[in-house]
């Protein structure tokens, strides 16, 4: 077991083996330690259905990527195109000003070529066949610019780049807890040598990159940055995530960056456990998610709508409709579906503990609403069966704008009458994901201070870079951020590496 390397890579999620793979592709020796054991090791990544959101122009970029070229359904599949003006546009869409930020221009000019880079070490992807495409007119039409994810979702992300980082002969400590940074005094300033652990073993290095996520599992500091009422949020993913990397960061100086009090956050099965079961395999965590409410609506417990769920495609509003269930009262709502949309509901919906409750008619369905002011329900139901317009045809694979009429909030697109037995409704909360605010880098990655300097051998990545998302998030983009910025940090530590012998 080694105590030294020329790079310390902290977490063992997307971000991190990717910034590792970036260094030992350099040339750099590498040593990630993971906070957790091995069933605990790879972050959010695990958890995630594997999609990136990167820009391409036609299919042509995209086939190359592809496991299975050859499957059939490539051929009649249309993958549309999604330019860097689109990306662009999407991300400005959830900003504060019409311009991107600096960290959001190298997100979207760097997305292909890190994918394709990704792709070049052996990484594989596949069509979003299920969740982001629809049959129409004998071809499988992909919607909102999010087309591929990597072959077996988040767990194989995480596990094909863990290969890989151990064929190239790095190491991985698990159980192995950063308690604080390393860093010694030069004429220049402090330069960071390595990391100190919970056990107060002292890990030497030429630099050592933070990866090790957000601050979305610790409740303090959710309530400090986020509001009361993220007190009560589920945890989606890693248990971990306790703003350790923020910690270690501020001690030597670093500048908060981006936007604390945001956070992707999306509904949730009401009854989930906490970081969606540990007891499951990483890739059924996911399936508590609930995110098919723009086939349906939501009540609230006073029995009213409160958002518009057809407001846009799925990938542009789920990340922010966790944070709008946890302002209702009692931080929680109602999804309900009719038999004609069964077909398209999410497989997360048939999930073996996936809960509900159904009737024959929708009075039966409300009278089972636990929780819910069940007069108004029925009222907030008649309303909108009667304000939508039928005259448009309903179309989910585009903005159809089959809408409600003189209702608020109103439901902008993919509005039907909820009339077809049987009825299901579905319980639901806000499920924190990852949190927004960060750290500022440099263009190697490298950590900054407020006077714009940066700390000599502290880089960080993934969550930890702030400025990335503002005040919303297009779905696919956390994964493709973590690469873009996990590729930088890595090979800007490994330039270290060539002037700074040990």
């Amino acid at each position: 077991m080694t105590n030294s390397a020329d790079i310390i890579v902290v977490g063992s999620g997307n971000a991190a083996l990717v910034a590792a793979l970036a260094a030992q592709e350099a040339g750099a020796s590498v040593l990630v330690i993971e906070k957790g054991d091995e069933s605990l090791a790879g972050g959010n990544t695990r958890y995630t259905a594997g999609a990136m959101r990167f820009a391409y122009d036609s299919s042509d970029d995209l086939l190359p990527l592809l496991a299975s070229p050859e499957d059939p359904r490539v051929s009649r599949a249309d993958f549309g195109s999604y330019p860097v003006e689109r990306f662009s546009k999407d991300l400005i869409g959830f900003n504060e000003t019409d311009a991107l930020t600096r960290e959001q221009h190298i997100l979207v000019t760097e997305s292909l070529p890190t994918v394709q880079w990704l792709a070049t070490l052996g990484l594989r992807f596949d069509p979003i066949w299920g969740r982001q495409s629809f049959e129409r007119d004998g071809r499988r039409v992909f919607w909102g610019g999010l087309t591929l994810e990597t072959s077996g979702e988040g767990d194989g992300l995480y596990q094909a780049e863990l290969d890989l980082f151990l064929r190239a002969g790095g190491e991985v400590r698990y159980e192995c807890e950063m308690a604080g940074l390393l860093a010694e005094s030069q004429g220049d300033g402090t330069k960071v040598r390595g990391v100190r652990t919970t056990a107060d073993e002292e890990l030497r290095s030429n630099a050592v990159v933070l990866a090790c996520g957000g601050f979305e599992a610790n409740t303090t500091m959710r309530v400090e940055y986020l509001g009361p009422e993220w007190e009560r949020a589920r945890v989606r993913g890693t248990p971990l995530n306790l703003g350790d990397g923020l910690r270690v960061a501020y001690e030597l100086g670093a500048v908060p960056h981006g936007h604390y009090e945001h956070c992707h956050a999306t509904p949730m099965d009401l009854h989930m456990a906490e970081n969606g079961n540990l007891d499951l395999p990483p890739i059924e965590r996911k399936h508590y998610r609930k995110i098919c409410y723009f086939l349906g609506v939501m009540l609230n417990a006073d029995g009213e709508r409160f958002v518009d769920e057809g407001k846009n495609f799925r990938n542009y509003t789920y990340a922010q409709f966790g944070r709008a269930i946890l302002e209702q009262p009692g931080g929680f709502a109602w999804q309900i579906f009719d038999d004609k949309i069964t077909d398209l509901l999410y497989g997360e919906y048939s999930f073996h503990d996936a809960h509900f409750v159904e009737s024959d008619t929708l009075e039966g369905l409300i009278g089972q609403l636990e929780g819910v002011d069940q007069h108004r329900a029925s009222e907030t139901m008649e309303a909108y069966n009667n304000a939508v317009d039928d005259s448009i045809s309903f179309e989910p694979s585009e903005l159809d704008g089959k809408a409600t009429r003189r209702i608020s909030p109103p439901k902008s697109n993919w509005a039907q009458r909820i009339d077809t037995p049987p009825f299901r409704a579905y319980p639901v909360t806000g499920g924190i994901t990852f949190t927004y605010g960060g750290l500022r880098v440099d263009d190697d990655g490298a950590v900054m201070r407020a006077d714009g300097s940066s700390i000599n051998g502290l880089h960080a990545c993934g969550e930890l870079v702030g400025g990335v998302f503002v005040n919303g998030y297009p779905g696919g983009s956390g994964l493709t951020s973590g690469a873009v910025f996990g590729r930088r940090a890595g090979s800007g530590a490994a330039r270290l590496v060539e002037f700074d012998q040990p």
